[in-house]
């Protein structure tokens, strides 16, 4: 699916716009860059995020508080959904520290992302921020992008007819197994952090091992200590599959089915975020779901600015990109689910092909 077309540049102009200068001197990312930062948009939002770390810290500490007091019931499966919404919404805040939007300061946003994310939902932040600043330097590059490396899925016809092992069996159905796959992500972000640890390039790794391997056992022994065997394994398998759906869900709308890039294929800083990212519409409610990244274009131009401004910087972002004739994607959440597993099963087709063929 490709993104919708705005008015081309004047002709004169054209040589200029493929390499990402503006006509009149500078890059167009520069020059959008000066008026985003003229409105103020990149200051940080100190009250925002002091409300909000304290929001989603009193809301983990209240879903375990709940936890111990209803004690070995079915009805802690309750428990176990709502807190794979808490967890997302802590992995959302670890995602905003991580790109200091929080604070200015690298050290205070790593101490704070490892409490979030290590400690809080197990989760090693060095592993997500190493994989996160790759993508985001090289969004749905094939070669350079980490989300869009074949794996369990394929994301091009190329990495389709290259496919082998489980990419190759499932393939040909992967839009159809999704959403069922997105149940495995949560356990999957788990093993990644840990086998993250074994990593030369991993940073502190004694205390991103320390506060991982604390986050596990509170974890277990807080579900096998007051909870039956059988109900401990079905509040694990309900809390982290919804978990994984519930992430899957914010991230798939993103760039799934946007333009890809191969080779030396790598236009100027501005088109190579804004052609490969989609808008999500909506309001606050959709805002507080998808923690603001349902204003990926913008994101993607300005990670360090605060989720909170995100809003008002699509106003100027998309009357730029109109300006100078860039194309800019905004959709409604359902249908960019539709576009993202539309081509999911278009880059299928050749496994298809080859099965039929065999």
């Amino acid at each position: 699916m490709t993104p919708s077309s705005a008015a081309p540049p004047s002709t004169a102009s054209a040589p200029l716009r493929s390499r990402g200068q503006h006509p009149t001197g500078g890059s167009d990312f520069a020059r959008l860059s000066q008026r985003v930062t003229d409105a103020g948009l990149l200051r940080r939002r100190t009250g925002h995020y002091a409300v909000r770390l304290t929001t989603v810290t009193g809301a983990l500490a209240a879903a375990w508080a709940v936890f111990a007091a209803l004690g070995d019931t079915w009805w802690q499966l309750a428990v176990a959904a709502s807190m794979a919404l808490v967890f997302g919404q802590i992995a959302l805040v670890a995602h905003d520290l991580a790109h200091r939007q929080v604070f200015r300061q690298q050290r205070t946003s790593a101490l704070w992302g490892r409490l979030f994310g290590n400690l809080g939902i197990g989760m090693s932040y060095g592993w997500w921020m190493n994989k996160h600043t790759r993508h985001h330097a090289n969004p749905n590059h094939e070669e350079l992008d980490p989300d869009v490396a074949p794996d369990i899925l394929v994301w091009s016809t190329e990495q389709a007819r290259g496919s082998n092992g489980l990419a190759r069996l499932i393939g040909g159905h992967q839009a159809f197994l999704f959403f069922p796959l997105l149940t495995l992500e949560g356990f999957n972000l788990h093993v990644s952090s840990v086998r993250a640890l074994f990593s030369p390039s991993m940073k502190s790794r004694r205390l991103e091992g320390g506060l991982l391997l604390l986050h596990l056992a509170a974890y277990l022994s807080a579900l096998f200590l007051f909870l039956s065997p059988g109900k401990a394994v079905a509040f694990l398998a309900v809390h982290q599959c919804l978990f994984g759906v519930y992430l899957g869900s914010i991230f798939a709308p993103n760039h799934k089915g946007m333009p890809t890039f191969s080779g030396d294929d790598r236009p100027d800083f501005l088109r190579r975020q804004v052609l490969t990212s989609r808008n999500v519409r909506g309001g606050r409610f959709t805002d507080l779901m998808l923690g603001g990244l349902n204003y990926q274009i913008e994101h993607h131009l300005f990670p360090s600015m605060p989720s909170p401004h995100l809003r008002k910087a699509q106003v100027l972002v998309r009357a730029y990109c109109e300006e100078i004739g860039v194309p800019y994607h905004e959709t409604g959440l359902l249908r960019s689910y539709r576009e993202a597993l539309t081509h999911l099963h278009q880059v299928g087709a050749p496994i298809r092909q080859r099965r039929r063929a065999s």
